[in-house]
């Protein structure tokens, strides 16, 4: 079954930002029934993911382009500073929102934050830079503009 049928799995966008809908199940925890640290970066990474499905990125389509432009490319987290406020527990529906904070030719830095019922549990900065044969390459043109689209869309937003 194709995503198509089931476009809630990936969320939605919504003033510049991509949200997405996670419950916490038990294997998300530790013993105490509180999130584990280790999961938020597994629920930002569906963010990141889908994401970039719902601006247009469909994975294989941009996989199979970048392979022919750049062999051997790769999205790589470059680095992350992140920052745990209050705990999550089992049951809970969090949400991810994603949003790029600045978007050069090789890299973009997005803004992750999870939080349930509008407020923050966890707020993050994210690098992710495109590579090939182990160098920084520009990030496909399309991705890149439509990023930046999001980035203008948020900030309007923001300052409504």
């Amino acid at each position: 079954m194709s995503d198509g049928a089931w476009p809630h799995l990936s969320g939605r966008l919504h003033a510049g930002r991509h949200v997405l809908p996670v419950r916490v199940y038990y294997e998300d925890t530790d013993f105490s029934g509180v999130v584990y640290h280790a999961s938020y970066l597994r629920f930002m990474e569906r963010g990141r993911t889908d994401y970039l499905r719902l601006i247009g990125a469909d994975h294989r389509a941009m996989f199979e382009a970048a392979e022919r432009e750049a062999p051997g490319f790769a999205f790589v987290v470059r680095s992350m500073t992140i920052e745990f406020l209050k705990p999550a527990r089992m049951d809970d529906v969090l949400e991810v929102v994603t949003g790029p904070q600045e978007v050069k030719g090789a890299s973009v830095i997005l803004r992750q934050q999870v939080t349930r019922a509008g407020e923050a549990l966890v707020d993050a900065q994210v690098r992710v830079a495109f590579v090939s044969a182990g160098r920084a390459r520009p990030i496909p043109k399309p991705l890149r503009l439509a990023m930046r689209a999001d980035h203008e869309a948020a900030r309007e937003a923001g300052s409504q």
